[in-house]
């Protein structure tokens, strides 16, 4: 078995006498999509803001590329090799397209020409027509936003993205196009990506392993026809238990 491009090793997160990450451990593998599902409040998002460095939990362990990287800010996190979307949509509403994408390169290289060039190409890879690169952020769609918070992203040169609910508020084609382009970035990029989502046919669809969540802890793990036929996982997402 290869080493895991991540471990999260009993990891803990409390806010007062809130425990939102109970004891939640779990494995990722370089170039895989891992799907992270569970219901509202199963601190999914929490566990991703422990990863990037936004929380410090009080108790376990994150171990990227072998190296414990617990409680390192941010700006430390993404330097590793760590990227992330957002749950909510964050408006670059008095930048271009092309500028926020920039922007993300910047990470790299001090050479504004180097990564405005790496913006494009990026751009142009995930499929937003070059008519579009002008607009600022208070100019364009959901899909746009979701493919330019991608596109940031990428421009960072990671090695693991966190999706935090990228397909949230699309319609169905506007999915089934996304995922075509999350598979077609693993594919280019080499990357491992781990997906939180609530649309079950979306994240089913694009992982090859879920690991679903509940009240902080992890309560499932397989492939997704097994995860969906689980007794436990059915019943933390209706309250009850299967006939």
């Amino acid at each position: 078995m290869p080493e895991p491009l991540l471990r999260v090793e009993d990891v803990v997160k409390r806010f007062g006498g809130i425990i939102a990450v109970n004891h939640m451990s779990m494995e990722v593998y370089e170039n895989e999509i891992l799907g992270l599902i569970g219901p509202n409040g199963a601190g999914k998002t929490t566990l991703f803001n422990c990863i990037t460095g936004v929380y410090k939990p009080e108790e376990g362990r994150i171990i990227f590329q072998n190296e414990d990287i617990t409680g390192l800010p941010p700006h430390v996190i993404i330097q590793k090799g760590i990227a992330r979307t957002w749950q909510k949509v964050r408006p670059f509403k008095k930048l271009t397209v092309l500028e926020a994408v920039t922007v993300g390169a910047l990470l790299r290289t001090p050479d504004v020409d180097e990564a405005r060039e790496t913006a494009k190409e990026i751009l142009e890879f995930i499929g937003i027509e070059k008519s579009r690169w002008n607009r600022l952020g208070s100019e364009i769609t959901l899909i746009e936003h979701k493919l330019v918070d991608l596109a940031r992203a990428l421009a960072t040169r990671p090695k693991l993205i966190l999706l935090d609910e990228v397909a949230a508020g699309l319609r169905p084609h506007e999915m089934d196009e996304l995922a075509k382009v999350l598979l077609k970035v693993r594919e280019e990029y080499k990357l491992t990506l781990i997906v939180v989502e609530h649309v079950m046919r979306f994240v089913m669809g694009l992982s090859e392993r879920i690991v679903v969540m509940h009240e902080g802890k992890k309560i499932a793990e397989g492939r997704p026809e097994e995860v969906a036929n689980n007794p436990r996982v059915v019943e933390a997402y209706l309250g009850t238990k299967p006939l």
